[in-house]
């Protein structure tokens, strides 16, 4: 039995590893990638930059306002011929002009485009906050997965353990039956191997755990190695009710709710396009002063200064049909903007569906698979005081064996899928 230490004293030591590990729950992963993860990060600052650009002077709302000035300063020769006779010369004469202004500006009426702008930043500011959730709730979609597949593949090791247990009780009650000269050497060589291929399949499981850890570590941004422990169980207890699902999907399914959103936008673009065919009116204001300082001629100093208004209006009468144009693109453009409403509604209803069906399913699949468990359970108990007693072959007891490992495994996976459709049906109504 030395050829078995090494690996049974590594799968120890491995658990007394574990056993000094954090406890990690799933909703303390959730708060954790709430808080750390990159892509909502991210997601969160696009939601921050809409914000930033909703904003009256950005809809064109509001005056502009400025202040201007400038000095020149030039030197030249200077030659006057004088109306009485001769000339008049200035060699090296200069001149300073120094010139300021106050300028306002304001957009009175555009065909109602800017009030039509304002609407269309504040939707697409919600339009933001949609995709943020959005984001959000997949995010966290991807961490209960993750999470619950290190579950998963924790207790898919605590089975592969429980194999060897039998697996060495098989090969000690054949070892004795061997050394009696009950049983031919090759059942014992079988059940030998058979053990060392469970201590294989629980090192490469030990991996697979690993794999899955830093998966989730990953999600929740943080160190890949950060070691940590998950439960042992995943609980069931969600018990959809597939009318609430089905009132609340279309109210609530944040793709859904985006895909309105970016409706409304489309259609405010149009409006927006189409109110340049109005008049455009504008306000202008001014503040001048200016002031010119000379050293040659009959002026040594002028100054001017004094306010200016004005105003402009703009009326468009042909642009060769560039409006035209551009309002058809837009109207094309939101005709594609409901049709991927529609195809959106439909894919999330089918989603809907079929994450129901499926639920249901698996239910019924994990219980029948219960019962399956016990009775797997008792046929391998009962098998192996059979061979204690001599009253049946390794090869029965092996193919019990396998009969009740499949059976964990099938229970096992099929937890793992309830607890995935039930997080689905959570986000397809935006309940994560």
């Amino acid at each position: 039995m030395k050829r078995y230490f090494f690996p049974v004293f590594l799968l120890l030591l491995t658990t007394q590893l574990v056993l000094g590990q954090a406890l990690l729950t799933a909703d303390e992963a959730v708060k954790l990638v709430l808080k750390n993860n990159y892509d909502i990060l991210i997601a969160g600052t696009a939601t921050d930059i809409s914000k930033a650009n909703n904003t009256a002077g950005n809809a064109g709302m509001m005056p502009g306002i400025g202040l201007k000035a400038g000095d020149s300063y030039s030197m030249y020769n200077s030659t006057t011929n004088l109306t009485a006779g001769g000339t008049a010369t200035y060699p090296d004469s200069r001149t300073n002009s120094f010139a300021a202004a106050a300028e306002l500006s304001w957009t009175l009426f555009d065909g109602g485009k800017m009030f039509i702008t304002k609407k269309k930043l504040n939707e697409l500011e919600a339009l933001g906050e949609l995709n943020f959730r959005d984001k959000v709730s997949q995010t966290v979609y991807n961490t209960i997965l993750a999470y619950y597949d290190v579950v998963r593949q924790k207790q898919q090791l605590s089975s592969i353990r429980e194999a060897i247990h039998y697996n060495e009780e098989r090969v000690k009650i054949l070892q004795a039956s061997f050394n009696a000269g009950l049983v031919p050497k090759t059942d014992l060589l079988q059940a030998q191997v058979d053990l060392n291929v469970y201590l294989e399949n629980a090192i490469l499981q030990e991996t697979v755990i690993l794999d899955s850890k830093r998966s989730l570590n990953q999600l929740l941004s943080r160190d890949a190695d950060t070691p940590y422990e998950v439960l042992d169980s995943i609980d069931l207890d969600y018990h959809p009710d597939r009318k609430a699902l089905n009132e609340k999907l279309y109210k609530q399914n944040t793709q859904v709710l985006s895909s309105a959103k970016q409706l409304d936008v489309s259609k405010l673009t149009t409006r927006e396009i189409s109110a340049q065919r109005y008049p455009w009116l504008s306000f202008s204001a001014d503040y001048n002063y200016l002031q010119n300082n000379y050293t040659a001629g009959t002026n040594s100093l002028t100054r001017n200064y004094g306010p200016v208004l004005g105003g402009s209006l703009t009326l468009p009468i042909y642009d060769g049909h560039r409006i035209h144009r551009l309002v058809k693109i837009s109207k094309l453009e939101q005709q594609a903007a409901s049709y991927d409403l529609e195809n959106t509604r439909l894919q999330a209803n089918t989603d809907l569906q079929n994450a129901l069906s499926a639920y249901e399913r698996v239910l019924q699949l994990l219980n029948l698979e219960k019962s399956n468990l016990i009775l797997a359970k008792e046929n391998l108990d009962i098998t192996m005081r059979r061979l204690q007693l001599g009253q049946t072959t390794s090869l029965e007891v092996r193919q019990a064996e396998e009969s009740y490992i499949q059976s964990l495994t099938r229970q096992i996976l099929f937890k793992y899928s309830a607890k995935s459709l039930e997080t689905k049906l959570r986000q397809l109504v935006s309940e994560l």
